[in-house]
């Protein structure tokens, strides 16, 4: 038996926007768009690659405000094939006006080689991509 995780499901306060924004950033972290209905967005690895399906769902109560450092959904992280990527996921991300928490860089406090980048979504998720690659 293989213990893959399958999809996350994540509930926002805005679909029209998430469906903006996400429609815009996943195709450049090699996501298609699984499901578009109303209320859903889901996208999955592209070219068929085996992986986790990522999807939006209209939240039905947003009276509360989502925190990456409460209990909860800390970040998301997009594992992309080179460091140019995530030097172009930056540069999308800025495009998209999102806050950038860490500019493109190394971190040394992972496991090497680790060169990534983070930022927050619309609704506060902060995401990241990342390269373990030592060069392109």
């Amino acid at each position: 038996m293989c213990g893959v995780l399958g999809h996350l499901g994540i509930n926002i306060a805005d679909i029209a926007i998430a469906k903006r924004y996400y429609g815009a950033l996943m195709p450049s972290l090699d996501f298609d768009v699984f499901l578009d209905t109303a209320d859903t967005i889901a996208f999955r690895p592209g070219r068929d690659k085996p992986g986790t399906y990522l999807f939006f769902y209209q939240a039905t109560d947003t009276g509360g405000s989502y925190s990456r450092h409460r209990t909860g959904l800390q970040h998301l992280a997009f594992i992309v094939p080179t460091r140019s990527a995530v030097d172009d996921v930056h540069r999308l991300a800025l495009d998209l006006g999102s806050e950038i928490v860490h500019e493109p860089q190394e971190f040394p406090q992972y496991p090497p080689p680790y060169y990534a980048c983070f930022w927050l979504d619309p609704f506060g998720f902060l995401l990241e991509a990342v390269c373990h690659h030592d060069r392109d």
